[in-house]
């Protein structure tokens, strides 16, 4: 069979698809797909006859063409996805193949370069959050916060959490898929009634800041409260509000995670991201994922290995903390990348343009009859109350080249998420306060 494979194109002609069903003792490819049900396994496709790619080449473009691009269009679209200025640097540097085709460090000899990106990365995440410890990286915000929820649980050994509203429903939505097999009880309630109401078998309060309306959260109370209750407080915050403002650790958070996409990561429909995860010290071995440390060698020469590996892959099942693998370290990368360019004076520049933009739209907008800021105090984006349906201001929007917030209407009233950072210039928010005057 070797010489069938000496190109890098495997065409798996009949003759090599006959030798491998041969090989594994199965007479056609179907007996494969017999744990999936039969009326699932073979759908009909309806797929176009095949076509020469220069035709498909076009064909992919016209497509593409269809969507609305930030850049090309005006966008205050957030709620949990930002869009930042990159500098070219960042794709230049983690293009490098050293890094594009490294999978995971096992191998500290020959993988030192990796192994101190990640530790860079997770030093940066500690003075980010003021935490004491960190990790390499989860898969996004939401699944850190999912797992961050099933490590105060394992310490606590109490299986209710309460979630305080204003988390994002998509972070609650994973944390629920995450948990649902594991008989912990998710508890969402408002932050007042989370106050009132003494839990002595909660596990973990969980509370977003700012909260997914913009509404930055006055913690300190909550914290006071899980302190009562022995319970863990999991904060999760956005890190480009955590250049400018008080970091987690100032009120008493014992787990903090967020989303890292806005440092060096582009939108890219939605992912891959690259998940922040760090705690206090002395609940690191619950710490999931993996974590590198600075070391020496025999020879006294600084080096880089991973100090603890607490996924099933390398000790018993039962005492896994997560499986969270490798598949977020390239992203990482960036995010180190951007957070080294920008250093700490860089970084709270930019969040006092983005502080400052969405203010100043916040103070025009809040002039125009029909619209109502809700937000008391906010970071980057804002909750808007409009007179009329958000979908056809939207519609209205972006038949003038501008996407418009995220809807977060319900019955009883119109509202959309409005989001602002340094890429907006003040043309671009006048324009948006121009035409929201004329739809409302």
């Amino acid at each position: 069979m070797t010489n069938h494979y000496q190109s890098t194109y495997t065409p798996n002609t009949p003759a090599i698809k006959e030798e491998m069903l041969k090989e594994i003792g199965v007479k056609s490819y179907k007996e494969l797909f017999v744990d999936i049900p039969e009326k699932f396994r073979f759908p009909e496709l309806n797929l176009p006859s095949p076509t020469s790619e220069l035709d498909l080449k076009n064909e992919m473009s016209k497509l593409a063409n269809k969507n609305s691009i930030p850049g090309e269009y005006s966008s205050f679209l957030g709620a949990g996805a930002y869009r930042h200025f990159i500098p070219s640097v960042v794709k230049q540097l983690t293009s490098r193949s050293e890094f594009m085709t490294s999978y995971t460090p096992y191998q500290p000899e020959v993988s030192q370069g990796t192994l101190q990106a990640h530790f860079e990365f997770q030093s940066m995440v500690c003075e980010l959050t003021g935490m004491e410890a960190a990790n390499a990286g989860m898969y996004d915000g939401a699944t850190s916060a999912a797992e961050a929820v099933l490590m105060a649980c394992r310490i606590n050994k109490k299986f209710k959490v309460n979630i305080v509203d204003g988390v994002s429903p998509f972070y609650i939505d994973v944390i629920k898929t995450l948990t649902q097999a594991t008989g912990i009880e998710i508890i969402t309630q408002d932050l007042n009634t989370a106050l009132n109401a003494s839990e002595e078998s909660t596990a973990c309060y969980v509370i977003q800041q700012p909260n997914f309306s913009g509404e930055i959260e006055d913690i300190n109370k909550l914290n006071e409260l899980s302190k009562k209750n022995d319970a863990l407080l999991i904060v999760i915050s956005e890190p480009m509000f955590l250049s400018m403002y008080k970091t987690p650790n100032n009120y008493g958070a014992d787990i903090v995670v967020g989303e890292g996409q806005p440092f060096g990561v582009s939108l890219t429909y939605g992912g891959p991201y690259a998940g922040l995860f760090a705690c206090k010290k002395k609940y690191l071995r619950q710490l999931p994922g993996r974590i590198v440390g600075e070391t020496v060698d025999s020879e006294n020469v600084k080096g880089y290995v991973l100090t603890l590996q607490t996924r099933e892959q390398h000790i018993k099942r039962d005492r896994a903390t997560s499986n969270i693998c490798t598949s977020v370290g390239l992203i990482a990368l960036m995010s180190t990348v951007y957070m080294a360019l920008q250093g700490k004076v860089g970084l709270k520049y930019l969040s006092e343009l983005c502080y400052h933009k969405a203010h100043y739209a916040a103070s025009k907008i809040s002039a125009l009859d029909g619209y109502e800021i809700l937000n008391n105090n906010f970071f980057k984006e804002f909750t808007l109350k409009c007179g009329t349906d958000v979908k056809k201001i939207n519609s209205y929007l972006h038949e003038n080249k501008v996407i418009g917030g995220y809807n977060t209407s319900d019955e009883s009233k119109n509202t959309m998420l409005l989001s602002f950072t340094e890429m907006n210039s003040k043309e671009e928010i006048d324009r948006l306060v121009t035409l929201l005057s004329k739809v409302n």
